[in-house]
């Protein structure tokens, strides 16, 4: 069974992550929030980043990395049970003069109406 205000609120949240984490969203976002980061072709951004201001720093430091190109284009929601909800988007980016597209999955775990974690999956062995 699924949760349909789950896929709405990943839906909102999702849209306030690509909009740069500014305006209406942030009350989407629980207190206690965690963003999982790991991708092993960067791995001084891996960590566990606490909070709205965590997930904004891993982003700033994405595009810095990135020279300013990173993007992520959105492709499907889905949900699993009442609580989790995977994303599948591509990541474009270029670092150290290599351009990259890759796919991933954001895990959303969305329960009592807010997202409480996420946890960004690239799939870095499969270049486009």
């Amino acid at each position: 069974m699924s949760n349909p205000g789950s896929m709405a609120i990943v839906e909102r949240a999702g849209g306030f992550v690509l909009g740069g984490l500014v305006g209406p969203g942030a009350e989407l976002f629980a207190d206690d929030f965690v963003f999982h980061y790991y991708n092993t072709q960067l791995p001084d951004l891996a960590g566990d980043y606490q909070g709205l201001d965590g997930m904004k720093n891993v982003f700033t430091r994405l595009h810095e990395t990135s020279g300013g190109t990173f993007r992520v284009e959105p492709i499907s929601l889905t949900p699993f049970g009442d609580e989790l909800v995977a994303a599948h988007v591509t990541n474009r980016l270029s670092v150290a003069g290599t351009d990259r597209e890759l796919d991933a999955l954001i895990i959303w775990r969305v329960f009592e109406g807010q997202v409480h974690e996420a946890w960004d999956i690239p799939a870095v062995n499969t270049p486009h």
